[in-house]
Parts: C-alpha cells; structure tokens; sequence
C-alpha cells in the first residue's frame, strides 16, 4: 500500500512539473503567433494551404485636369476645360481553390464614377436621368476544373469572364499595371457587346511546357443593351460606316497564345499582370485574336439594302519585364504589339476614359466626341508601345519606397482619319508599398479632329490631361 501511494504521489509530482513546463512556453508561443504579421485576407480550407477562399480590395481615385475637346458641354453649359474628382475602378474580388482540381472567381465593383454618374450617358438633352446609385455590378462569376493536379497543363470552365482573346490587355489585372491605366483599345468590344470587357464565355486555358494558350467560345450581348440607346440603320442617311448590328446573333470565336522563354505566368486566375516589379524574368512573344460573323452592319436598314460584316481582330507582340539590379531592386518593364483591327468599313468610336463632359455642340460631332475623348477604337491598324524603368528599392528612404517613370504611345492609323493618331502618356509611379500603396501623375497629349466629308482631319493643335491616381490594393 505504501508503494502504491508513493508511486501516484511521484506521478502527481512528474504531471504538476510538465504542465507547469507547458503553460509557461505556450503564452510566449501564442503570443508570437498573435504578432505574426497578416498579409493578406485568406481561409486556409486545408491546413497546407493548398485549398484556400481569398478575398482582395482595390479602389482608384483620380484627381483630373484637363482640357475639352472644342464643342464641349457640360449639363448644357459650354466648357474648355476643367477639374474633376472620380472613382476609376472600386473591385471587391473572391476567389479560391476549393478542391485539387475546382478554382472559382467572383468580383463585383464599379467604373467611371464621378460626378456625372447616373445621367446614363446621356447627351445634353432632355433625356431622362437614372439613380447614381446602380453602378455596382458583378464583373467576373465563373469556375473552372484543373484537368491534372498540381499542374497548369489544362483548365476547362466558364462563366462572366475577362479570359479573351487578342492580347494580355484585353485581359489585365487592373491591380498590378505598369502605368496609370490598361490601353483600353485592346479591350475591343468593351461595353459594346459585353459588360465592361467581360464576356458569358466556354473557355480552355492552361500551359503546355513554354507555351502559355487560352481558347475561348463567346455568346456576345446585343449592343442595344449596353446602356445607351443606339440609333438603327435608317433609310436617311444611308450609313456608309460599320455599327454593331442589331439584327441576328452569332457567337465570337477568341485565342490568345503566349511563348515564355524564361518564367512563367501564373494561371490562378485569368488575368495577366501589368509588371511583377522585380519579382520575375519574363519575355515573351504573344499572339492572339478575335473573330464574330456579322459582327457589324451598314446600310440603310432595308433587307435588300443591309449589308452584314464580320468582326476580325489580330495582334502580335513582345512582353518584357524583368529584374536589372536584384541587389539593388531595379527593373526595366518593355512592350510593343501590333493590333489590325478589323471592324468592317468605316468603323470608329471615340471614347473618353471617366469622360467629364456630357454634350458637343459641334454640327455633326460624332457620338461621344467631348470631353477628354478621341477616336479610341477604329477599322485600321494599331501600334502600341511601353516602356518603364523601376529605380532602387528605398529610393526616397527607407520605408517611403521607390519610383517608376514611364511612357506609353496608342499610335493608330484608323481609316476614317486624314492622318495617323498618336495619342501619349508620360508619368511616374511612387510604390510607397509595391502595388498595395501607390501614387501615380500621369500627363496625356491627345488628338482632336474636325468632320471632313465622312472623314476626320486632324487639328493642328493638341489637348492635355493631367491626372494624379491614388491606389490602394490588398
């Protein structure tokens, strides 16, 4: 009995001492797990982190100067220029991978928001207004099946889907853009006959060794539902320049091909990355395009007096951007391509980025010509350049980051226009922290063009904006 009653009092002894010796090295390990820095919002479904739910925010504020396209209104008053304050893009984005083979991804958010914002594009007439309030929209719902686990080789999915075709800003991550903003003619449909450059589409996509493919089947939307009324082909006038027909329906075929000769992209999701600051060495030479079988129309809207023309866009490029100094942070960001853009005869819109004017008084000014707009999309060919130099990392001291000055030129020769168009941007960016805090000043020189006959003749002098962007990303 003695025995019995020493051996539980040593056991008593031995288990006080250990979970003494525990509790005093869990507090210390608690709390160094408590100050580990969260880096980003994401629910680890698997304790490896292989199958996760991420969540990300992204809002872009822009203070804007610029001058006005001659004839510009603004609510009925006329106007040179001016100042305007706006939203260009507010993203909320969930995605993950929930199984080894099933990714989804999801994101809501709004475009273009200032302050004239709800009067549904409406010109500088009577036209009713709608709420300011009904920007928000989804942009992307779409999951997609990963063919082989643990590799890129194939993804088959669909959904509302940026995956496209032509080239890599066709489908940008508005997140991580080397300058100030994507060069928005290569989102060619853009609100036309899709919602805001995203299509309902059936697409594969994937990596097969070096060579980087998306394949895409899309069913476009009828451009009369795109949020402005547009005018039908008529008997008078007869319209000798392309619109997107408003009769039949077909489906757009897309492609877009990518050879890495040193790293590879990443296919996490379906957008392509403006530059990686550093972080990879990537060159590669792109391909891509996009066709649609009576895309467009003109005529006089008469069976007998319609004529139907197919939608064919193509471009090739190159796409550098790539580490000079690792030790030293710096980095060099390069592309050119090259885009025939093929719409049928006589194609051109204008488009102005968040435009601040809302009306032309100029007799026979084209739709959507005020403001900071210029002929933006056309039936020509397209060269389109970019070029970026990252300095060290702490440039301006340690913790205030470093700076990237930049150019970019959209140099078109669209065959409406008497003469070639070049439109350029110069700026610089201020990484206070990679793409999550980043100031951007950014300086444009554009075209203006007066009506000659059915075409465009370019005015002797230039217009200007100036834009300082705020960027927060995480």
């Amino acid at each position: 009995m003695k025995r019995i009653l020493l051996s539980i009092l040593a056991i008593g002894i031995s288990s006080h001492y250990s979970v003494q010796a525990q509790t005093n090295t869990a507090p210390s390990e608690i709390k160094k797990e408590e100050k580990k820095p969260i880096e980003e919002l994401r629910l680890n479904l698997k304790e490896d982190g292989s199958h996760f739910i991420k969540a990300t925010f992204l809002n872009q504020t822009w203070f804007r100067y610029a001058d006005y396209n001659p004839g510009t209104t603004v609510l009925s008053s006329p106007a040179f220029n001016g100042f305007d304050i706006g939203l260009r893009r507010t993203r909320f984005q969930l995605y993950g991978q929930l199984t080894d083979h099933v990714t989804f991804y999801f994101q809501m958010g709004q475009n273009n928001f200032n302050f004239l914002s709800g009067n549904g594009g409406a010109p500088d007439n009577n036209s009713p207004y709608v709420n300011r309030k009904t920007q928000f929209f989804i942009h992307d719902a779409l999951a997609d099946y990963r063919i082989k686990k643990g590799s890129d080789l194939l993804f088959l999915g669909g959904g509302l889907t940026i995956a496209n075709g032509l080239s890599r800003f066709s489908q940008p991550s508005i997140g991580t853009i080397m300058s100030m903003d994507v060069p928005v003619f290569a989102q060619a449909t853009v609100d036309q006959t899709d919602e805001f450059s995203r299509k309902l589409s059936l697409f594969a996509r994937g990596q097969l060794g070096k060579l980087d493919y998306r394949l895409v089947l899309t069913d476009p939307f009828p451009v009369n539902t795109n949020g402005t009324v547009s005018a039908p082909l008529t008997a008078a006038p007869n319209s000798p320049n392309a619109t997107f027909a408003q009769v039949g329906h077909y489906k757009q075929y897309q492609g877009f091909f990518s050879w890495n000769f040193f790293d590879k992209e990443s296919h996490v999701t379906p957008y392509m990355t403006g530059t990686y600051l550093g972080k990879k060495k990537v060159l590669n030479l792109e391909a891509g395009f996009i066709t649609q079988k009576n895309a467009t129309w003109t005529g006089d809207g008469t069976t007998a007096g319609t004529k139907y023309h197919d939608m064919n866009l193509w471009s090739v490029a190159m796409f550098y951007d790539s580490p000079i100094n690792i030790e030293k942070g710096t980095a060099l960001n390069g592309y050119v391509g090259y885009f025939h853009t093929d719409y049928g005869p006589g194609y051109l819109r204008y488009n102005g980025i968040m435009n601040p004017a809302n009306g032309n008084t100029t007799p026979g000014a084209l739709a959507n010509s005020q403001g900071n707009a210029f002929p933006m999309f056309g039936t020509g060919n397209v060269l389109y350049i970019q070029a970026g130099y990252l300095m060290k990392k702490d440039l301006l001291g340690e913790g205030n980051g470093t700076l990237m000055p930049y150019f970019t030129l959209q140099s078109a020769k669209y065959d409406r226009l008497d003469n070639q168009m070049n439109v350029w941007d110069f700026g610089v960016n201020w990484f206070i922290k990679g793409h999550t805090s980043k100031i951007t000043l950014d300086f444009q020189l554009r075209p203006t063009y007066s009506i000659n006959g059915t075409a465009l003749a370019l005015d002797a002098s230039m217009k200007s904006q100036a834009v300082l962007q705020y960027q927060f990303f995480f």
